[in-house]
């Protein structure tokens, strides 16, 4: 069943900590705090009809890659189509975005971020690519070709804690940022996710 853990459990963080040159426990708390805000920014563009459209384009062209199968090179991971993701997902707010990841304890500051972001972002669209290909055989939660949004939205309710934490600054911060839907529901599962925000 398509997760955050599953997703997570496919990006091998100690070769992300080896390439930015940080200890594995930042890599890690780095990692975690970008992904969940990855999918949740992926979500809120499929929330409209174009951006769904844009996403599904995007996704056809990496069905191919098996980036999200076994062992992942970080090494042979197009940072540049990275960046790219990254720049389309969050548009304008992507600064603030970064800024607000980089305030995350341990999490190795906005540099850090902001090398993570397109290391894992093409592993993120070959993951949701290999799940909507899947589609066909596991429509438990695809109503009537709503796949994609439905997946990304099962990617975030399974991200567990999805009660927010009491003061989540961080959380509401990117709520609002990523236009949060459903009464501001992301900012506050963000905010469980990250902890509650900076000290």
């Amino acid at each position: 069943m398509a997760s955050l853990d599953d997703l997570m459990s496919r990006i091998p963080v100690d070769q992300v900590a080896q390439r930015l040159g940080v200890d594995n426990a930042t890599a890690e708390t780095a990692v975690r705090a970008a992904l969940p805000t990855l999918v949740g920014g992926l979500d809120a563009n499929a929330q409209n009809p174009t951006g769904e459209a844009s996403l599904l384009s995007a996704l056809g062209k990496h069905s191919e890659s098996n980036l999200a199968e076994g062992a992942v090179d970080v090494d042979g991971i197009d940072t540049e189509d990275g960046d790219r993701i990254v720049s389309n997902v969050f548009g304008d707010k992507k600064d603030q975005v970064i800024s607000t990841l980089g305030s995350v304890n341990g999490a190795g500051g906005n540099d850090l971020i902001a090398k993570v972001l397109p290391i894992i972002a093409p592993i993120v669209l070959s993951y949701l690519a290999k799940q909507i290909g899947g589609a066909g055989t596991n429509t438990a939660s695809a109503p009537q070709g709503g796949g994609l949004a439905d997946l990304l939205g099962g990617l975030l309710k399974n991200a567990g804690g999805g009660s927010a934490t009491s003061g989540g600054g961080i959380g509401d911060v990117l709520g609002s940022v990523l236009g949060g839907n459903s009464g501001g529901g992301l900012g506050g599962l963000l905010g469980g996710l990250l902890g509650g925000g900076k000290r």
